[in-house]
């Protein structure tokens, strides 16, 4: 699975580059989580590997980046991504569609950017129910963000499931962008409280957001990552990890 080289600002040029030239392309923001549900499912890898950027969401997919050479690589975070597109859409007046999260949370997080960005064109908000959505459901919301015309369509569904959601919807919406952000909608709502700048910048976010939410949590950061060691720890040395294989 392939990691964009990149930094904050190749990233925000990219995806201002995307809109302005209507070159459709969606972003997957990933970190470890998303590096193993790709190793676990050839599907998600193919979704992340078509994406036309997969950002170094991570630490360690920022370290991983360096080690290989790319001494550029910074760490491109959802929430900071979210707040750099906006602000960098505001001179060209993008429009901006925010699809997922629980109820009120879509709308609550368009009313804080808004608070922020005053001039910010919020095209939409809409929270899916936690399912499969019906045909005609389905049908329904991609009229409702295709009649509301927005450039960006902010995903909030969380990994792999936002990554799936734009993959199945890369060829039925007229906007340029999505953007999968996931937690991003709960933390610019303010709904979960973010890790300090200086824990983020250690690689030990995710121990902040295990103590915060530990029962939904546990299972996706203690045994996610000490696969993604142990896998790193094969590459290194050579040796084919195969799936299957449970810690």
């Amino acid at each position: 699975m392939g990691i964009s080289a990149i930094d904050m600002d190749s990233a925000v040029e990219m995806i201002d580059d995307w809109i302005k030239t209507r070159r459709f392309n969606y972003v997957c923001v990933t970190g470890v989580h998303g590096i193993i549900e790709s190793w676990r499912d050839n599907h998600i890898r193919d979704i992340h590997n078509a994406a036309g950027m997969v950002t170094p969401d991570g630490m360690p997919m920022v370290w991983l980046s360096r080690l290989r050479g790319f001494n550029h690589v910074r760490r491109v975070y959802g929430p900071d991504l979210m707040i750099s597109v906006c602000k960098r859409g505001l001179e060209s007046g993008y429009r901006h569609f925010f699809y997922g999260g629980a109820e009120g949370i879509p709308e609550l997080l368009a009313r804080k950017l808004k608070f922020q960005f005053p001039d910010l064109q919020v095209a939409g908000a809409f929270s899916p129910p936690f399912r499969p959505l019906t045909f005609k459901e389905d049908r329904d919301v991609v009229g409702r963000i295709n009649a509301a015309n927005p450039d960006i369509v902010w995903v909030g569904l969380s990994t792999p499931r936002q990554e799936v959601w734009m993959a199945d919807h890369f060829e039925k919406l007229n906007s340029p962008v999505m953007i999968a952000v996931g937690a991003a909608f709960d933390f610019h709502a303010g709904v979960k409280k973010q890790a300090p700048f200086w824990i983020q910048r250690s690689g030990l976010e995710w121990l902040f957001r295990l103590a915060t939410e530990p029962r939904r949590l546990w299972k996706r950061y203690l045994i996610n990552n000490t696969l993604f060691i142990a896998l790193m720890l094969c590459e290194v040395a050579g040796i084919k990890f195969r799936k299957g294989i449970s810690l």
